[in-house]
Formats: C-alpha cells, structure tokens, sequence
C-alpha cells in the first residue's frame, strides 16, 4: 500500500513543512512532470522529472528596490530547486551577451508616465535596435507597478514587445503585478520551471503579444482624520503637515513603507473646466467604466493638472492642427485652444485617471496601532508657463478637514527596512525626509531595541521649522536618540545642510560604520542625496585611508549588503 511507503511519508511530511510558496511551486513542476501518460516504469519517471532546461540569466531594472529583492528571493528558490542562475542587474549587465542567452527572463518595474529605471535606460535602449537579432533567446518577463497609475506596468510590456520584435521567443505571456507581488512572483517563478520541464508553454496557445491578467493583491483602508496641523510656526515660508489617520482593526505595514492616496480636484478648478467646455455639470458621462454627472467624474477621476506632452498631443488631434504649449492644466488648455464642438466623450477618452501619490509612513503599527500618520508639506511651484501652482495631493492631503472620511492603501517597500533590533543606524532626512524615521524611532523605542540611532536632520530655521521638536528632544532624555545633529540653513550668512553636519563628525560616522551600523536617507533625490553621497565618500577617503575608487566601491558593498538604503523622490 502506498500509505506504508516510506517515501510517501516521507512527500506528506514535506508539504506539511513546506510553505504557500513552496508549495505553489512545487503544483507547477509537478504538473509539468506528470503533464504526459501516468503509465511507464519508475525510472522513466524520475528522468522525466529532470528539467530539460537547468541554466538560465535572471536580470533585473530596479528603481526603489523592489524588482531586486523579488529577483533575489526568486533566484535563492531556484537555486534550491536545482536550476543554475545567473543573477545579474542590467546596469551590470553586458548588453552584447543578450544575443547568446538562451533563456533570459527579466523582472522590470516602471517609473514616472510609464518608462523604465534610470539603471535599466541603457538596455532599453539596446532592445530598440532594429539590427539587432535575438533569434535564439528564449525570455519571459514580470513587470511591476501600481494599478492606479495610467501607465500600468508600461516598462515590463515595452520589454516583452521589444524582445519578441527583436526575433525572442516568448516562454511565457507578459505577467503585469500590483504593488503586492510576492505570491505571483513564486507563481511566475513556477510558471518558468513548468516550461523549462518540458510543458507547452502558455504563450503558445496565446496571440503574439498577449498578456497574462493583471495580478492585484492591493488593499484599501477606509480610515477618519483624527489631527490634520501644521507644524510650522509663522513666520515661515513652508507649510508641513501632520495627519493622523485612524482606521477600526490593524493596518498592514512596516516602518519604511508608504501610503497612496487619491487626491480630489479643487472645486474652482473642476468649475473652470466646466465652463471653458460650455456645459452644466449634471450631463452624464463615463470615463474608465466610471459613470457619474460631469461635474462628478472631473472632480474624482480625471487628471486634470499638469498634463502630460502625450495627453496635449491627443487633443492637437481632436483639435485637428498642432499645439506648442508646456505642460498646463485642462482649463487653461481649453481656453487656449477651444474645440469648435465639444464631444464629452472624445475628450474623456484621451484623458488620464487621476494617479495616487504615496508619501512615507511617520508613524509605528507598534506604537500607534490602528493608526496611521503622514508627514506632508505643501508643494508649491511655478509652471512652465510661468504660473503658479500646488501639488495636487499634498494641497488636498493639508487641507483635508478633521473627522472626514479618506481611503489609502498601502505600498510596501522591501527596499528600505529597519535592520536586527541590536543593530546601530544612522538616518540622514531633512525636511520631510524625517517621515520614515520618525517611524524607526517609535518602531525601536516600542520594540526595545538595543542597537544605537543617530539622526541628522535639517531645515530652513530652527525656530520656525524644526519638525517634531519636542518629540526628537524627548527621545535624546530617554535614550531612545543617542545622536542628534540639526542643520538650519539660513540661520547664519553661510549655508549650512546635513551633508556639512556630516563631514563635521566624519570621524564618528565613519566609526559607527565600521562597527556595522545601517545607514539611511531619506528626502529630495537631488540635489540632498547626490550632496549627501558626496560626503559620505569624502568620509571614506579622509577616515578609512581610500582612494577615490576604493571609497565608491566601500559604499558599494554597504549597498549590496543592504546597509546603505535610500528613500528618495
């Protein structure tokens, strides 16, 4: 009997031990071993569950670090199961060897209005080579995104297409994943070790081009504004906001992750567009498979600031003649460039969605259970066409009244984690970048965490606009701060920022390094952290005795040893 078999015991008590993820690969290997005839003798059995295909490159384009670790983790499990994998990032990898693959699978996910990672432009732009011949690789390709963005995934789906019109074959159609990707990653991952095992794969009972359906595992949070105030005093020239949010039973996430919020259009402006279009309001209409009054879906669905080149381009279309104009709201457009006769739905369809904003978590699931706190300053600015505006989402976000309902989600973030509870860190966030750290603070004091944290933290004057005070100055009396180091800019004649602070105690950072502590930032991508880097490779050299290569490649490995994370926008 096969219940007394020792083997069979020995598989039943396997997949008792084994988790969701193993197990959902392993369904997908097994199918494919026993996808032919049940019958024949126990040792064909065995050879047919060899893969026929063992080696393979797995690449990866990486913004915020996600594509990276699902890479990672990805091919640790192959590993495990036997393949042999070649990991590499594509600002690594040797653009000629594309050619001699013969099975290339690549995570990629996408940035902005639908492009690729800087570090992954350069492979793009090698794909786009009409000479270029890819007659015998073999690929498949897992592209990440949001959902609620117009251009869903638009990387992973220009790779899959670049790649097939270079002469690739498709292993596998195109899979398209939202921010919880996990689960489907494993899935895909098995997806490739079925068609490496011998099984049709699924591209060939799909059309050219196809792509598998988008994988979602995204949830959403209704929660009530408890606090919504600003922690400026007069008279100071910004304006940053602390909103607390709360939610009835736990919100999902961690320090380090970000909340996506969905703005509302300002009523003035919705009433502008409505008027340069002729119309009341009450006309019904659908936009997305949205239907509402007029007034209704311009309010909550359609981006109507700031309109990107294509979507200009797209009404120069309608409009029958071409448009120079910079990038403007609708109703400035409307009015510039009025459409002889307005068809609502022609116009509709060429506009996108409203995309949501994701701002870093300030507050701790440990410390603040059930709630959820941001850190937002108001984003004012000038157009290119000289006028003057705010950010959507960050002028909706601070002007959002107390005790008024609003729905988010969350966006984890594998790429910036708090390390080992006895581990030291060091956080470098002026202005707004204090939000995650703020987070790490609280998430540490409430765990007991033994390790040391030191903060560097900056803004425009001390007496206006040091963000969280009282807080920080609290958590230096209890220990839970063990350094502080403030910088405020224009308190004195000469400028003074968080990478001055930096060089100024270069010697103990440099020490604090040594003796293994993580090392975070946080804040504008440029010029803060380009600034900030500079300094800390000027560290390097002064303290550790390097030259400028070796300082670079010292920073490198606290990266790759996932000891140097940035948070940057």
């Amino acid at each position: 009997m096969l219940d007394t078999n020792p083997r069979v015991t020995s598989f039943i008590n396997l997949l008792k031990s084994s988790t969701q993820e193993e197990l959902v690969w392993m369904h997908g290997y097994l199918s494919a071993t026993l996808g032919g005839a049940w019958g024949g003798a126990a040792s064909g059995a065995a050879v047919a569950a060899q893969p026929k295909v063992t080696r393979f490159t797995l690449a990866y384009g990486t913004e915020t670090g996600n594509s990276k670790r699902l890479a990672t983790d990805l091919a640790k499990k192959a590993k495990e199961s036997g393949f042999q994998v070649k990991l590499t990032a594509l600002d690594q990898y040797r653009l000629k060897d594309l050619s001699k693959e013969s099975y290339f699978f690549l995570i990629v996910s996408t940035q902005g209005d639908g492009e690729p990672p800087a570090a992954a432009v350069p492979f793009f732009e090698y794909i786009q080579q009409g000479d270029l011949k890819l007659d015998g690789v073999n690929f498949a390709v897992l592209g990440l995104g949001d959902s609620a963005y117009p251009q869903f995934c638009q990387a992973g789906i220009d790779a899959d297409r670049l790649l097939a019109e270079r002469g690739a074959r498709r292993v596998l159609p195109v899979v398209k994943c939202d921010v919880a990707f996990d689960e489907e990653g494993s899935k895909w991952l098995a997806d490739i070790a079925s068609a490496l095992s011998g099984a049709a794969a699924p591209s060939e009972q799909m059309a050219p081009g196809a792509s598998a359906p988008a994988r979602s595992g995204k949830v959403s949070y209704l929660g009530e504004v408890l606090t919504n105030i600003n922690l400026n005093d007069e008279p100071s020239a910004k304006e940053t906001h602390h909103i607390e949010i709360r939610c009835e039973g736990d919100i999902d996430y961690a320090p380090g992750d970000a909340a996506g919020f969905l703005p509302v259009n300002p009523v003035d402006l919705v009433e502008r567009v409505v008027a340069a279009l002729g119309q009341t309001g009450e006309e019904t209409v659908t936009f997305r498979e949205a239907s509402g009054t007029l007034g209704e879906i311009l309010s909550r669905k359609v981006s109507l600031t700031f309109l990107p080149k294509r979507v200009i381009a797209k009404y120069a279309g309608l409009l029958g003649r071409p448009i120079e104009s910079a990038r403007v709201n609708l109703d400035e457009l409307l009015t510039a460039y009025p459409l002889a006769s307005v068809d609502l739905a022609a116009l509709l369809e060429i506009l996108d969605p409203i995309a949501p904003r994701l701002y870093s978590i300030s507050s701790s699931p440990a410390a603040h259970p059930g709630e959820l706190h941001l850190t937002v300053a108001r984003n004012s600015f000038t157009t290119e066409s000289g006028a003057k505006g705010e950010g959507l989402c960050s002028s909706y976000l601070c002007g959002v009244p107390e005790e008024t309902e609003i729905e988010f989600y969350i966006h984890k973030n594998s790429a910036f984690k708090l390390p080992a509870p006895e581990n030291d860190i060091i956080m470098i966030g002026p202005g707004t970048g204090i939000a995650p750290f703020r987070s790490f603070l609280f998430e540490r004091d409430a765990a007991g965490a033994s390790g040391r944290n030191w903060l560097f933290f900056g803004e425009q004057h001390f007496v206006t606009d040091f963000l969280y005070q009282t807080e920080l100055q609290d958590f230096l009396k209890t220990g839970v701060l063990h350094r502080l180091d403030v910088a405020f800019s224009r308190d004195q004649a000469e400028k003074v920022y968080v990478q001055h602070r930096l060089l100024e105690n270069g010697e103990a950072v440099y020490e604090w390094l040594e003796n293994g502590a993580s090392l975070y930032v946080c804040g504008t991508k440029d010029p803060m952290s380009v600034d900030v880097e500079k300094a800390l490779l000027q560290i390097i050299q002064n303290h550790g005795g390097f030259d400028t290569e070796a300082s670079q490649s010292y920073l490198a490995r606290l990266a790759e040893q996932g000891r140097y994370l940035k948070d940057v926008y």
